[in-house]
């Protein structure tokens, strides 16, 4: 067996090796073959073929017995891969049984033969995608659970806003996991269908044994019949490739984050460490976030190769002209970025590597100003809104323009500590009493993850 030479250099660094398993060149046309051999046993249950011709047909649906090569050049001539691939399983099935040739691909067009391969290995694709998403979100919600009290900086616009929990953070991160799940589900009816429609999409070929034999195809596939054949209906295919898209959205968030708390400056959060890891070439001390630049680079990718399969959407009549070209590379290469992804996304996960320590000392590089909001609530309560926001806004000021802590300017101020206490300060100024609702958001995402699991 020849297979053809590949671009390997990157493929185990963005790419799962189970999902280039499923769309390497043998994957593919592994799928066709299937079609073919149920195709066969279908039109045999149905009668429309000999029963005898069913043995040689599939024996000969084994994709080791292809050239590759041969295969990728003679497409270039015919225009898709199922034309050279059918030619060549008719001499594969001539070579034991020549009157078992006569019956392959019997009232199938090529299209059909390429749609359902690609649906067969969407599937396994999308069991992949499935597992690695259901492990994701259980790692997610167990270091959610974890961290749900840990305080760190809120960030707004890239500045210090009010704190936040590293718990409520990652509760997002599981959230968005959450979401993609169930949206997988909610498109599996609609994305796992037959497609068999022959020159037309009437199946005119096949007369009054049509539906039977699409019935009986179907159902040798494992696939759902649906209400017509959809050979420029390309819906399925694109909602499919969007939810990708989502998925790789979240996922470059995720690692976003992580980037930005590696950061010398923040230093709060880091990838899990490995010997060779995240090195730099020049710089012995760098220690890179190159998981999450596998995240961040699939979410940049993934929305261009998406726009290609929409622009692709309005295709000519029965049978489109370049348009269903277009997608044949393009959605397997989405599946691949996503997985590729999707393990870096579980790597980091499992092993974040959390410095609270750095997170509290973080918190205080303000000297307080970051709890100025929790002060003022309290303050308007006793004194009006507007002199509390005032009060406060010019205590801040002072302590920013004095270089002092905002608890020391606050003490010092006789309109704050005629209505706040030595003690309401502290605990004012102490980050883990205005956390809010962290905890509970947490607990909100880990019950919709588990709810979705069990």
């Amino acid at each position: 067996m020849n297979q053809r030479p590949g671009n390997q250099l990157f493929e185990a660094y963005f790419t799962a090796r189970d999902m280039r398993d499923v769309f390497c060149d043998q994957g593919r046309v592994q799928a066709m073959l299937d079609f073919e051999a149920a195709l066969a046993r279908a039109e045999a249950r149905v009668g429309l073929i000999p029963p005898t011709a069913v043995a040689p047909i599939e024996a000969a649906c084994q994709a080791e017995h292809y050239d590759f090569i041969a295969l990728g050049e003679a497409i270039a001539t015919a225009g898709n891969s199922a034309i050279p691939l059918v030619k060549a399983l008719g001499k594969q099935i001539a070579k034991n049984d020549a009157e078992a040739e006569r019956f392959v691909h019997l009232g199938a067009t090529s299209q059909d033969v390429m749609d359902t391969g690609l649906v067969l290995q969407l599937r396994r694709a999308l069991t992949l995608i499935e597992s690695d998403l259901a492990q994701l979100g259980e790692t997610l919600a167990t270091q959610a659970l974890r961290y749900v009290a840990t305080p760190l900086a809120g960030r707004t616009w890239l500045q210090h806003a009010t704190p936040v929990t590293l718990g409520m953070k990652i509760a997002g991160w599981l959230g968005a996991v959450t979401r993609s799940r169930q949206r997988l589900q909610a498109l599996k009816p609609r994305l796992l269908v037959l497609q068999f429609g022959g020159a037309s999409g009437t199946l005119a070929a096949l007369g009054e044994q049509a539906m039977p034999i699409a019935e009986a195809l179907a159902a040798e596939l494992q696939l759902s019949l649906p209400e017509q054949p959809w050979h420029t209906q390309r819906d399925r295919l694109v909602e499919f490739a969007a939810v990708l898209g989502l998925i790789a959205g979240s996922l470059g968030k995720f690692g976003r984050d992580i980037s930005l708390l590696m950061q010398t400056e923040a230093a709060e959060v880091f990838e899990p460490s490995a010997p060779g890891k995240g090195g730099s070439s020049t710089m012995p001390h760098k220690r890179n976030p190159v998981g999450a630049a596998v995240l961040i680079g699939a979410a940049t990718r993934v929305p261009g190769l998406l726009s290609t399969l929409f622009s692709a959407m309005p295709q000519e009549h029965e049978r489109s002209l370049g348009l269903w070209h277009a997608e044949w590379e393009t959605l397997p290469e989405i599946c691949c970025l996503v997985s590729g992804a999707l393990q870096q996304a579980l790597s980091l996960a499992d092993g974040l590597e959390v410095d609270a320590d750095r997170m509290a000392r973080n918190l205080d590089l303000t000297q307080g100003l970051v709890l100025a909001e929790a002060v003022s609530i309290v303050l308007a309560q006793r004194v009006g809104r507007d002199t509390a926001h005032h009060l406060l806004e010019q205590c801040c000021k002072r302590a920013v323009a004095e270089q002092r802590h905002l608890r020391a300017v606050l003490g010092d101020e006789p309109q704050v500590t005629a209505e706040l206490s030595a003690v309401e300060l502290d605990r004012l100024l102490d980050p883990a009493h205005y956390l809010g609702q962290a905890h509970t958001w947490v607990e909100r995402a880990v019950a919709e993850h588990s709810a979705l699991t069990a």
